[in-house]
């Protein structure tokens, strides 16, 4: 029985080859002609209407990133009339990397779209039913996409060809095929059957009676075909399958629901106009697909996508409309894009939900339910909260599976967030988010399903992505054979939300798991790509000045605020917050491109920020110093102005600073001096000493007078380690790395300078510049770092070895901060040797605390070390730089500048505040010398300020969003400085929303909020 098995399925391997050689028969050539776009991509009218050169089959074209044209023209013949025709078209396709490089689009003379073209789709329909001398005359818009991915399995190397720049001008493709063919149905139908028998008995044991049923038919299907006459004799072969096709599945049969979708990621080996184009192919490819399957259901994540679509390739987002409005083709994910979420501020994932869900009511009418993220690499603890406040409520992810360390326990779960909000969430266990609806996918999905027993149904995602074209006429045949048939899991193609309500229902008690859901991989994407990571971060900030100031303005000064130009700049940063731009895992062009986007957002916000001011400040020429931050500072209110050096105590305080030539305030009078063989650094709140080496080896605060430096250890140690990942090159740090370490002692020279000491060390072939300085006022010390990096494959950390003894450090995330283990007792500890942190992280015990808090890094690592003298210290460090090979060959080299700072004897709160202060600076402007009232001022500890703005309806309304930092219960009331006719809770999108602890007590006694920790509430303003 083995050796037929074997013989069997070898037979239907080398047969199956011989059946799709004739799935098309009877080919006549057709003409083709060219035309080489010059540059970018041309719209349309201008392809049509270019003047075309005569091409033949075998002809080499395409350089990479390039546009061809081709023109196709042919006649039916005769001997096709009556017969199903297509046209085939192979332009150099390579089926084991659909979505990786050539793909196209056919157009119709008049320019109407048609359906994408791809190594999976070679193919258009002419005619169902020819009659024969009928004039095909097509355009195809293509692109010479390079191959990036440097082999099978992702192996990639440094490849110039990621930057056009650096691509060269080589032609990358040949034309293999242009023809008209018959279409053989019959053919086509016995190729889906054998395949999906094939696949399914593969799956089946060897012990199950069913599989021997299956390739015994098989075995008498297989005697049928005449491979000289297969079309003739398809049908007979068919005719023995047809028994164990009709055979119903077992009643214990694991349910999927079968999604049609394409992950296209909005950025990553490709630049963004590519993935414009690669958005309009594969929808243009499902609505073709919609036309002859009316059962067939789609998904389509990222507004950003559709409002691409509606921008650039009208025609084919007019058929979307009308698909979405028959409730076949299904917008998902409530998102701007497919962001990532470790890095993303707070107030970020807001707007991308707010954003995209917008997008999807007003455009589409749809309301989203489901947040649909299967590829970011980990999920913050915040994500459930908002999930919520969204109006959203599922969640679905795939990448958790991608842990090399642990397995993560459930498939159906209910996720628990940082302030106690649960949203149902699913794991598809066939773990793809791009199935082919194989057997394979499925038999591993119905054995993976980690809930069985008291679930039965998940979820399949099923579509080639990328560019691939998404779900394919083979994909939807193998669904429809597989809906009800003995020995597979059932099988309904149908929308997301109708699995997620039915999943729900039958799991009520699903478990629970608390907290993030870390990504035991990809570390390496919270340091990869420092720019585009400190553009993020800069952007994020500005917009809350922006926003904040501009809504005062208009408030207090009745100055128009610019409603359009802050959602389309909130639009740039939510597109770069994409989980292949964020996280620095793309190739060069798109990270230039980035950091060029980062820079007119930059320029931009400045503008709106400046005016703002200007209007707020009045003329004169007083100093007036300006806090975004949501804590007072140096006698300036929190989200307020005054006058600088004013200290009658009357109508406000600003300490003693100076603006620089940036209009950033600047520290003055910090005392600095010599001391033996280093300086010591004395603002009245710090005390710290560099020694000659140019390190820190004393940091004490006032208040404790505690030395926050372990004995005989230093703190700004600047350290380098190999970098050399076993796979994935921008996207992984392994464990390994810290096997190999380099400090950098040795220094070039050390200085008191500048209000502080500048030191500068020349490692490898690189510098790195160094201001340590004490801020006036704010008990923090502060290194301002310069690196001109130039080391290949390693990594730059900057350590603070602190004596505290902790078992866990403290991490700013959106809205809150986690716990995370300092030490590896189990496996899930060990795992999280690189951990994602925003502004700060602490490390304390009972009585005393430190942090180190950052302006644009988010990799950092906490380990615990053996004190001197017995006990335990924690070592802090940040995660500076990288400079992975690939897919840029070229990441991070240059210049980069970033602050870091350590705040000795700190909480919780101290924490907090700093993190905030380093990264919202005051500004100092000149005008009349009035103060500048807050337009909200909070009475009550830990609830901070996120978002001061007015409402996206352009209403008038003023919008504030808040939260509890501190992880703890509290009540506040929260005060309106300007007239409204009434306050009231309202969700991301500013609808109103019953919220428990919310109660207007009126304009003059203001909202009172009772809040649980670390939640988040959005108030609206009325303004009358």
């Amino acid at each position: 029985m083995h050796d037929d098995r074997l013989l069997i399925e070898g037979r239907l391997a080398r047969m199956l080859g011989r059946i799709a050689e004739a799935v098309w028969s009877a080919p006549e050539p057709v003409q083709l002609a060219s035309w080489e776009a010059p540059g970018e991509p041309v719209p349309v009218a201008e392809g049509l209407a270019a003047a075309y050169e005569p091409a033949q089959v075998g002809q080499r074209w395409g350089t990479p990133w390039g546009t061809t044209w081709w023109r196709v023209r042919g006649t039916v013949p005769a001997r096709h009339a009556g017969r199903a025709v297509d046209l085939r078209l192979d332009l150099g396709f390579n089926p084991d990397w659909t979505g990786f490089h050539a793909e196209g689009l056919v157009h119709r003379a008049d320019g109407t779209p048609v359906k994408g073209l791809n190594p999976r789709t070679q193919w258009v329909r002419v005619a169902d039913e020819a009659t024969g001398g009928e004039e095909v005359e097509l355009f195809v818009e293509s692109a010479s996409n390079p191959m990036l991915l440097g082999g099978p399995g992702f192996a990639f190397q440094p490849n110039p060809l990621g930057d056009p720049e650096t691509a060269g001008d080589e032609l990358l493709y040949r034309v293999a095929r242009a023809e008209l063919a018959v279409f053989e149905q019959e053919v086509w139908e016995l190729q889906q059957d054998l395949e999906v028998l094939g696949q399914l008995a593969a799956e089946l044991p060897l012990e199950d009676a069913r599989r021997w049923e299956l390739l015994r038919a098989l075995d008498r299907a297989l005697d049928r075909v005449d491979v000289a006459d297969v079309a003739g004799t398809a049908a007979a072969a068919r005719a023995e399958l047809t028994g164990v096709l009709a055979d119903p599945a077992r009643a214990s049969a694991h349910r999927i629901s079968a999604v049609g979708h394409a992950h296209i990621d909005s950025a990553w080996l490709w630049p963004v106009r590519e993935t414009v184009r690669k958005v309009a192919r594969t929808c243009a490819n499902v609505v073709d697909l919609m036309d002859s399957h009316p059962d067939f259901v789609y998904a389509m994540s990222s507004a950003q996508q559709f409002a691409w679509l509606k921008e650039h390739r009208p025609a084919v987002w007019e058929r979307v409309v009308e698909r979405v409005r028959e409730g076949r083709f299904v917008p998902v994910g409530g998102m701007w894009v497919e962001s990532d979420t470790n890095m993303p501020g707070g107030e970020a994932l807001v707007r991308q939900l707010n954003h995209g869900k917008r997008f999807f009511l007003d455009e589409l009418g749809v309301e989203t339910r489901e947040v649909w993220l299967p590829d970011s690499f980990g999920y913050t603890a915040a994500m459930p909260q908002l999930v919520a406040l969204s109006g959203s409520r599922w969640f679905l992810t795939q990448k958790i599976s991608w842990n090399t360390t642990n397995r993560f326990p459930h498939h159906t779960f209910r996720w628990e967030g940082l302030d106690g909000t649960r949203v149902f969430t699913h794991f598809p266990p066939a773990d793809t988010y791009n199935s082919e609806v194989s057997g394979a996918e499925l038999a591993h999905a119905a054995r993976n399903f980690a809930d069985k027993g008291a679930a039965t149904r998940s979820l399949l995602p099923f579509g080639w992505g990328d560019g691939g074209g998404g779900p394919t006429r083979e994909m939807l045949a193998r669904a429809a054979r597989l809906r009800d048939l003995d020995g597979s899991p059932r099988v309904e193609v149908e929308r997301p939300d109708a699995f997620f309500e039915a999943a729900e229902a039958e799991y009520p008690q699903a478990p629970v798991w608390v907290g993030e859901l870390y990504l035991e991989f990809h570390r390496g994407t919270y340091t990869s790509q420092a720019r585009t990571k400190q553009g993020n971060r800069r952007s994020e900030h500005l917009l809350r000045e922006a926003e904040l100031w501009a809504a005062t303005a208009a408030v207090r000064t009745g100055a128009a605020y610019p409603l359009e130009d802050l959602d389309r700049i909130w639009k740039v940063v939510l597109l770069n917050q994409f989980h292949d731009i964020l996280p620095g895992s793309s190739i060069a062009w798109v990270h230039r491109q980035s950091v060029e986007a980062y820079a007119a957002v930059a320029a931009e916000l400045e503008g709106i920020i400046a005016r703002a001011q200007s209007a707020l400040a009045g003329e004169g020429d007083v100093e007036v110093a300006f806090n975004a931050a949501p804590h007072e500072r140096q006698g300036v209110a929190a989200l307020g102005a005054a006058p600088v050096g004013q200290r009658d105590g009357e109508s406000g305080v600003a300490a003693d600073v100076e603006a620089g030539a940036d209009g950033e305030a600047r520290p003055a009078g910090v005392e600095v001096r010599a001391d033996g063989d280093g300086w010591l650094l004395d603002n009245g709140l710090v005390m710290a000493r560099v020694d000659a080496r140019g390190l820190l080896v004393s940091v004490v605060d006032a208040a404790s007078g505690r030395e926050a430096l372990a004995p005989g250890s230093t703190g700004n140690l600047l350290q380098v380690h190999p970098d050399t990942p076993n796979k994935w090159d921008a996207w992984d740090v392994d464990a390994f790395y810290r096997n190999a370490v380099r400090d950098l002692e040795d220094v070039e020279s050390v200085e008191a300078v500048d209000g502080g000491v500048r030191v500068v060390r020349r490692f490898g072939t690189s510098t790195a510049t160094q201001l340590v300085t004490l801020p006036v006022g704010e008990p923090r010390v502060d290194v301002d770092t310069e690196v001109d990096w130039r080391e290949r494959e390693q990594i730059l950390k900057a350590a603070f070895d602190l004596d505290v003894a902790t078992e866990r450090a403290t991490s700013e995330v959106q809205f809150g901060h986690v716990h995370r283990p300092t030490h590896t007792n189990t496996s899930w500890d060990a795992a999280k040797f690189e951990t994602c942190a925003h502004r700060w992280v602490h490390v304390g015990e009972p009585g005393y605390g430190a942090a180190v808090v950052n302006d644009s890094t988010y990799g950092h690592d906490v380990t615990r070390r053996e004190r001197v003298g017995g006990g335990t210290t924690t070592c802090v460090r940040l995660s500076l730089l990288r400079a992975p090979q690939s897919p840029d060959p070229h990441a991070d080299l240059g210049v980069h500048r970033m602050r870091y700072a350590l705040v000795p004897g700190a909480g919780i709160a101290d924490a907090v505040r700093e993190g905030y202060r380093l990264n919202l600076p005051l500004r100092v402007v000149r005008g009349s010398g009035e103060a500048v009232e807050p337009l909200v001022a909070v009475d009550g500890d830990g609830v901070l300020v996120e978002a001061v703005k007015l409402a996206d309806d352009g209403s008038g309304d003023v919008v504030i969003r808040l939260y509890e930092s501190l992880g703890r219960r509290c009540s506040v009331r929260v005060r309106a400085g300007f007239e409204h006719a009434g306050a009231g809770a309202v969700d991301l999108l500013e609808r109103p929303l019953p919220t428990e602890g919310v109660a207007d007590l009126g304009p003059d006694e203001g909202v009172s909020l009772a809040l649980r920790p670390f939640q988040v509430i959005t108030l609206r303003f009325a303004r009358s």
